[in-house]
C-alpha cells in the first residue's frame, strides 16, 4: 500500500518534467533563433585584429569560417578578393548586411588589409 503513493508521486513528477529542456552553450550557438550573434561578432573582431598580413584566403577561412559575403574580380593582372565577416550590428532586424561586416582584402591570394580603408584603397586602384 505504501508503494502506491510513492509510485503515483514519481509518475506525476516524470510527467511534469517531460516538457523541460536543458540548453547548453553549444546548442545556443548552433543557429538557434534566440541567439543574437554578439558573441560571434566579438570573436570575429578579436580574430580579425590578430590576423597577420600575407595569410592566404584558405588560412583566413580556416581561422574565421565561412564569410558572410565575398567579392572577387581581376584587374590590371591582379586577382582581388574581399571576404566580409560580421563584426557589429547596425540594424536589429535579424539580417546580416555588408555595413555590419568588416572587409578582409586579398590581392593575388594574400591578405593585404582589413577594414574600410583597405577596401577603399583597392577600389581606387581599379
Amino acid at each position: 500500500m505504501k508503494a502506491l503513493p510513492v509510485l503515483a508521486t514519481v509518475l506525476a513528477g516524470s510527467l511534469l518534467l517531460q516538457g523541460c529542456v536543458i540548453v547548453t552553450e553549444s546548442d545556443w550557438k548552433e543557429g538557434r533563433a534566440e541567439y543574437d550573434g554578439q558573441v560571434d561578432e566579438r570573436e570575429n573582431r578579436n580574430r580579425i585584429a590578430a590576423l597577420p598580413m600575407q595569410l592566404s584566403v584558405n588560412e583566413v577561412k580556416q581561422r574565421l569560417g565561412t564569410p558572410d559575403f565575398s567579392d572577387r574580380w581581376q584587374a590590371d593582372d591582379s586577382d582581388y578578393q574581399v571576404l566580409y565577416y560580421r563584426t557589429h550590428r547596425t540594424h536589429a532586424d535579424g539580417m546580416t548586411t555588408r555595413d555590419e561586416c568588416t572587409p578582409l582584402v586579398f590581392v593575388n591570394g594574400e591578405l593585404t588589409g582589413t577594414g574600410d580603408l583597405a577596401l577603399d584603397s583597392i577600389k581606387k586602384s581599379r
